[in-house]
């Protein structure tokens, strides 16, 4: 498995489909990513970061 690194931007689907983040922090097991990337973020009341498994992630670019 490979696993992002801190700054790349990566997509999953949480909330709403292919959201996308910014890797903040890497874990064992899961990053940080900050979601204050996306366009839609003011409309809705979600938090400014979130965890996502190693798993439910996919790299779309690295920095």
């Amino acid at each position: 498995m490979i696993t992002a690194n801190v700054g790349d931007i990566v997509k999953f689907d949480w909330v709403f489909p292919n959201m996308q983040g910014k890797v903040e922090k890497v874990n064992d097991n899961s990053v940080i990513v900050d979601v204050t990337i996306n366009d839609n973020f003011d409309e809705h009341e979600m938090f400014e970061k979130t965890v996502i498994n190693h798993k439910r992630y996919e790299i779309i670019n690295e920095a």
